[in-house]
């Protein structure tokens, strides 16, 4: 599988203003993207995660190093206004607010905004419509006034106009931050389904551990450097390790984590309650 995003040393800092100095934010930040893969990127507040996500839409450009959009160097002096133009068509961004991705105030003409300006034919973009409002599971609130969605309905068509304009890959800046647990579960059902079916890739910025473990890989920040790198089992086995970062676990790996302690041997990579559970259960049979 190809790389869709590649980034090489990437440095960033916020420039000051007067006497003000400037912020650096990033630090020699590299990693590569697998088309189709789904990675989450934990860290806590203020480590780069939104910055490297701006970064990576071209809303922000680098202080130093190469970043790669579907093999093309964007950091190159030889770049084209149409190689950018075709690199943000490749990969599309989901906010925390979905209030501040919605324009219009009927959910499909919100849904088509974004291909009519990018001049799709209006037959195509009708076409396109329905099929992302069904992606998401919201076709039926295609005529529905949008300020009376729900905070997961919202961040769903907020996702569906993303789709509509045939993104390869979403980014997904803690778009669930903002929702109750339903509309959580609703966002993340959906983002699990657009990888696994459709085959989008996802990178999905979160502080919710539990989410991260839905991910093929998870990338940790710290700082505005990347401290580890591995599928969820190899990252969420280090649980001192994010600790001293500044971060959670879940909880089944903070249970097992303090079983492993006392002497008990359990693994650490499980996530699921119950599997968790039949495991504690083997371990006390295994010591009595």
């Amino acid at each position: 599988m190809s790389a869709i995003i590649k980034a090489e040393h990437l440095s960033f800092a916020y420039p000051g203003d007067g006497d003000t100095p400037a912020v650096p934010v990033l630090h020699d930040v590299s990693f590569e993207i697998e088309e189709g893969s789904f990675v989450a990127v934990l860290g806590h507040n203020g480590c780069g995660k939104s910055t490297l996500a701006k970064l990576l839409c071209m809303i922000l450009e680098p202080d130093e190093g190469i970043l790669y959009i579907n093999g093309k160097d964007m950091t190159s002096e030889d770049i084209t206004d149409e190689d950018i133009y075709d690199a943000r068509r490749r990969v599309g961004m989901v906010f925390q607010n979905p209030d501040n991705q919605l324009v219009a105030t009927i959910v499909e003409e919100d849904v088509a905004f974004g291909c009519e300006n990018l001049g799709i034919p209006s037959e195509k973009i009708r076409k396109r419509v329905d099929e992302a409002l069904d992606t998401v599971g919201m076709r039926k609130y295609a005529r529905h006034a949008t300020h009376r969605l729900s905070g997961g309905q919202k961040q769903r068509i907020a996702i569906a106009g993303v789709l509509a304009m045939r993104r390869k890959c979403i980014i997904f800046d803690e778009s669930t931050a903002m929702l109750d647990p339903g509309g959580r579960k609703e966002v993340m059902d959906t983002i699990c389904r657009l990888n696994r079916e459709e085959g989008i890739t996802v990178i999905h910025i979160t502080h919710y551990m539990n989410e991260a473990t839905l991910a093929d890989r998870v990338i940790v920040m710290n700082d505005g450097r990347i401290i580890m790198d591995g599928t969820p089992g190899q990252v969420f086995s280090c649980a001192d390790k994010l600790w001293e970062a500044g971060l959670d676990v879940p909880q089944t790996t903070e249970l097992l984590w303090r079983m492993k302690e006392a002497g008990y041997n359990v693994r650490l990579d499980i996530f699921d309650p119950e599997e968790c559970a039949s495991e504690i259960a083997k371990a006390i049979a295994e010591k009595r």
